[in-house]
């Protein structure tokens, strides 16, 4: 097995420490922990943590390590983004200062350096058990609902999408992240728990968890598909390179363009044209850059400028909005996606 990634073979439950922290602590760095299951012919694999401010996956796997119940099938439970994790004070870092975004690095384009060497080792550690289904829990910065999101969308990724919430997220960019590689591997679905820190993302992430793991059939032949909202085509809208940011209930006189400060409460709201969502200064550049897969950039498409707000052009549904300004920085302020609605749904409330 590759280096990177330390292999633990079935730990008892007796040998978890008490405290989540701890039992990070105690695997010295990336793990990837193979469990024996009722059934050692199928494999399922669960990855978390590949942000270090991420943890309900880890609180929701050092739970279910603590009881002690085995899974139905043997099961690989893969941590990632350890270091940053347990970076002064533990779970506030993404990335180690100076460090790569680990969930940009598995794809043929990241650059090369210890995320990417990391990113492949864990693809091979994943392709090694040739999984029957991938789950990959993650938490938002802002206030958003469970979702999941799959970079294809047939039964088997409503089937995982539907065992933690009721909103699945079509997928087609690419940014590097694991969940595009291993489409063609199995099922893959990302599970967006909510928010980081809130104990309700913590019990969506382990009681989606135990769902997963307990499941004797995951993907029953003719069994009922569930009933979900899906939303396709996100595009990513990112602040232009330059602009100061800052976020408040007025313009902030130092920025150039101010978010309204409780933004992220539109998460999955409809928005019709005209809903403000900030505020420009004057003689302001451009501050928005929304590209979707083809790299075309849809800012002005999708909003506007009107006298010294900003607004939304056209009706969109923003996901992952974030109150963060590293997180709008380093990686985008949201996602704008189209809602698919089942026969006889009235759709969305607007704002």
């Amino acid at each position: 097995m590759n280096r990177l990634l330390r292999h633990v073979e079935a730990p008892p439950a007796s040998a978890i420490p008490v405290d989540h922290v701890a039992f990070l602590r105690s695997l010295g760095g990336p793990a990837a922990i193979r469990l024996r299951g009722r059934d050692r012919t199928r494999c399922r694999v669960v990855v978390t943590l590949l942000h270090g401010n991420e943890p309900s996956g880890l609180v929701a796997l050092h739970g279910r390590l603590r009881d002690g119940r085995a899974p139905a099938t043997d099961t690989l439970l893969v941590l990632g983004a350890v270091e940053a994790a347990l970076a002064d004070p533990p779970l506030s870092s993404r990335v180690l200062p100076d460090g790569t975004d680990l969930n940009r690095c598995f794809g043929p384009g990241a650059l090369s350096g210890p995320s990417r060497d990391l990113a492949l080792s864990i693809l091979e550690a994943v392709r090694a058990v040739g999984p029957e289904a991938l789950v990959d829990i993650h938490n938002n910065t802002g206030h958003n609902p469970p979702y999941a999101v799959a970079a294809r969308i047939g039964d088997a990724e409503r089937h995982l999408a539907g065992l933690f919430g009721d909103r699945l997220v079509h997928y087609d960019l690419r940014i590097g992240a694991l969940a595009e590689e291993t489409p063609g591997l199995c099922p893959t679905v990302v599970i967006e728990a909510g928010r980081a820190g809130d104990p309700a993302s913590d019990r969506t992430a382990r009681r989606g968890l135990d769902r997963f793991l307990d499941a004797g059939v995951l993907f029953e032949r003719g069994s009922e598909v569930p009933r979900l909202d899906v939303f396709h085509h996100p595009v990513r809208v990112e602040i232009a390179a330059g602009v100061r940011l800052a976020w408040g209930h007025e313009p902030e006189p130092a920025a150039q363009l101010t978010i309204a400060e409780d933004i992220d409460r539109h998460n999955f709201e409809l928005l019709l044209p005209g809903t403000e969502l900030g505020w420009l200064a004057p003689e302001a550049p451009w501050p928005l850059v929304a590209r979707g897969a083809d790299g075309a950039d849809r800012s002005h498409e999708l909003f506007a400028r009107d006298g010294a707000r900003l607004v939304a052009r056209r009706s969109i549904v923003p996901i992952m909005m974030t109150t963060n300004p590293e997180i709008a920085h380093s990686d985008c302020l949201f996602y704008a996606v189209e809602r698919q609605r089942p026969a006889g749904d009235p759709g969305l409330k607007p704002r």
